[in-house]
């Protein structure tokens, strides 16, 4: 029996919102505000209802708040108590249950005993009724004075008014008219559900008077199942203890026999009336809570925990804190656990450098796994959802655990997806193709948890083809931050959340997965114009020999680049097409099942035009052709090209055209990235003022930096 989905509607962002969970472990991954933590609350608020922590107007979606507000003003369009259909936040959980099943703790839950339905719904709704709302209008009318006719000042102070309580329900899954009020029925959910959750907010502190781990000792002693190896330990405490008591009240009679003589000597209406004396009662529990200390060990020496590191003190309060929670999942040996137990970890990377975060990541199934069974061999029934930030961890994860959070179109809500399913995307019914797209597939994984698990928390992505521009393309985003802020608005490139991921000329093996994240994506690629003519071999045969070139070569004619052609749909024999395109024209959209033209849209193709009456081929031409000062005439500068082109290039009087240079020179093209960096100059105004950025890479960066 597991929990299969989570729906959560009209809560903060989660507004139309639905989790599918694993059966073991969900990885919850996203950029910033995307809801993650609001998955924990909501959990938490409607299955933990507690007074200290209720459903505040601040929990209601944008949307729904709007909606409020406009009825407050407008109570017309409440409409009909037949049309009526309540507003308000609602939770679901759908178990799903098979034949092997311990059915006992919830078969009063079942709604549907049809054979093709092996699902329970649990329904939980914080909702206003017909009624309420016009209660509502009526006294905001009355009183709106007081709140300077402002509906949502209102709102704020008086919302638990008219909504909740918190109703519980057991719905059949093939019609909601069709449940069960669990208040009404007294069915109890103890048996059913239990949910806990470690938050990321924790404790811990490397403070001189800290100490959290000690204090979670006596917690874990307080919530130890009762093992016969527990309890003869804690058989053993409490007799030295008795022991103690003895001798310890003998000194206090020594102690505070002068103030327990003044008492005597006032009496009472019989003799030793006011006879006192004073006894230890040392009591295992408080005892373990204020004198246990946690020490960590260097070299036969004892440190107090403040001393270690954060890191290691949260990853040993995390793993304490699992310790209690799972000490309260198992619970005593005389009740039963409930048929379900999850776990909502929050950012256990808090505070941990990312060696601890592997740790963490790699350990905790087992972890949780070796803590599941019950001395009394009952082993519960537990799922956990982790919600993370960090990349570090979802390298280490598994690849079909993770459930990838992304703002919806509507920017009020957010959505869930399974990572997994992106491997629906990688298939076809062409036996050839779908072959090539499960070896895409296979790449992406490994490439994306081994190397670039940071682009499933960036906002914006930039897929480049090779070494030189890894290298120089954070200066030239920043170069565009100095040099172009005057009267731009758009927050800084460098500044923003942008993923830079080397991709050679497989741009297209990633277009699915782009196109699942939703990130706005520059793909800087080159135009790899060239054209065929026919040669003769040794042997005096002809044979078809390819020949590279400069866009604007009289004989040029196609483009070999297979990306350019998949983004736009286009044969190779096209070079004149992507010759003519303007910017407005490079960028894309997918409709239909294939990418076309959307100036509107967030994936844009950058590639070599021509600038000052040349067209380059390739990043390093399209570089030379506008920076040749930059170079510069002495050729011990820039090692990285050989000298003999160096010096022909720079040659007044007999240049080589660069071109040539470009596809001759280059000896290592990440050294030259480097070199430019080293042999750049700054100004007040620019970091690297003495050499100028391709138009189309310049161009591509700032309709990135755009939001």
């Amino acid at each position: 029996m597991k929990v299969a989905n989570i729906k959560i509607s009209n809560y903060r962002l989660l507004k139309d919102f639905s989790l599918d969970l694993e059966d073991n472990l969900s990885l919850i991954i996203g950029k910033n505000n995307t809801g993650k933590t609001s998955i924990l609350t909501a959990i938490d608020k409607f299955i933990n209802p507690s007074e200290k922590n209720p459903i505040t107007i601040d929990d209601f979606n944008v949307n729904l708040k709007k909606k409020l507000s406009s009825i407050l003003v407008d109570p017309e369009s409440i409409g009909t108590e037949e049309e009526y259909k309540p507003l308000g936040i609602t939770l679901r959980v759908i178990i799903d249950y098979d034949e092997n099943d311990d059915l006992s703790a919830v078969r009063n839950l079942i709604m549907n005993l049809d054979i093709s339905h092996n699902s329970i719904v649990l329904g939980f709704e914080y909702q206003a009724t017909w009624n309420k709302l016009h209660l509502m209008v009526n006294t905001y009318d009355e009183q709106k004075e007081k709140y300077n006719n402002d509906p949502n000042l209102f709102l704020k102070e008086n919302i638990q008014n008219y909504f909740g309580p918190i109703k519980r329900k057991s719905i059949d899954p093939a019609d909601d008219a069709n449940f069960v009020d669990l208040a009404k029925e007294g069915i109890s959910l103890r048996e059913v559900i239990c949910f806990k959750y470690i938050s990321a907010k924790r404790s811990v502190t490397n403070k001189n008077n800290d100490k959290t781990l000690s204090t979670q000792t006596s917690q874990i002693y307080k919530k130890s199942p009762a093992s016969d190896e527990h309890q003869s330990s804690t058989n053993a405490f409490k007799d030295k203890l008795r022991s103690t008591d003895l001798e310890l009240t003998d000194i206090y009679r020594s102690m505070f026999s002068e103030v327990l003589q003044k008492v005597a000597k006032f009496g009472g209406i019989e003799q030793n009336e006011t006879d006192i004396k004073i006894a230890s009662t040392l009591q295992d529990r408080e005892l373990l809570e204020g004198n246990t200390t946690v020490f960590y060990a260097h070299d036969d020496h004892n440190f107090p925990e403040h001393y270690n590191g954060l890191g290691y003190m949260n990853l040993i309060s995390m793993i304490f804190e699992i310790e209690v929670v799972m000490s309260e999942f198992k619970r005593t040996l005389t009740e039963s656990p409930s048929a379900i137990n999850v776990l909502f970890i929050e950012e256990p990377e808090a505070h941990t450098h990312p060696q601890m975060q592997y740790i963490f990541i790699k350990n905790i199934k087992n972890l949780l796994s070796d803590s599941r069974e019950r001395t009394d061999g009952i082993s519960i029934n537990l799922q956990t959802l982790i919600s993370t930030h960090s990349s570090h961890i979802v390298s280490e994860s598994d690849f079909n655990d993770i459930k990838y959070l992304r703002k919806s179109i509507d920017k009020n809500s957010v959505e869930s997806k399974n990572l997994k399913d992106l491997q629906k995307e990688y298939r076809s019914s062409e036996v050839t193709q779908d072959a090539a797209y499960k070896r895409q597939f296979k790449f992406l994984k490994q490439y994306l948890t081994l190397n670039r698990s940071e682009i499933f928390f960036a906002e914006k992505v930039i897929l480049i083809e090779g070494d030189t521009e890894r290298v120089l393309l954070p200066a030239m985003m920043r170069k565009i931050d100095q040099e172009e802020s005057e009267g731009i608005s758009y927050t800084p490139l460098l500044s923003q959340n942008i993923s830079i991921i080397e991709v050679g000329a497989h741009s297209k093996t990633f277009e699915k997965f782009i196109r699942f994240i939703g990130a706005k994506t520059l793909v800087i690629t080159d135009i790899d114009s060239y054209y065929e003519k026919i040669t003769m071999d040794d042997n005096g045969k002809e044979k078809q020999e390819t020949i590279v070139c400069s866009p604007n070569d009289p004989n040029a004619e196609k483009t070999s680049n297979s990306s350019l052609l998949f983004f736009h749909d286009k044969n190779k024999e096209d070079l004149e097409y992507f010759k003519s395109l303007t910017l407005p024209q490079k960028i894309l959209s997918f409709k239909n099942g294939k990418w076309e033209k959307d100036e509107n849209d967030s994936l844009l193709t950058a590639y070599q035009m021509e600038e000052k009456s040349y067209h380059p081929r390739s990043f390093e031409d399209a570089f030379f052709s506008i920076n040749k000062e930059f170079l510069g005439d002495d050729s011990y500068r820039f090692p990285s090209l050989t000298k003999k082109w160096f010096d022909k290039y720079i040659d007044d009087q007999d240049p080589t055209d660069v071109f040539t240079f470009s596809n001759k020179a280059i000896g290592s093209k990440p050294s030259l990235a480097i070199e430019i960096l080293i042999n750049s100059k700054g100004t007040q105004n620019s970091e690297f003022s003495n050499w100028k950025i391709p138009s189309y890479i310049k161009e591509g960066l700032t309709w990135l930096r755009k939001n």
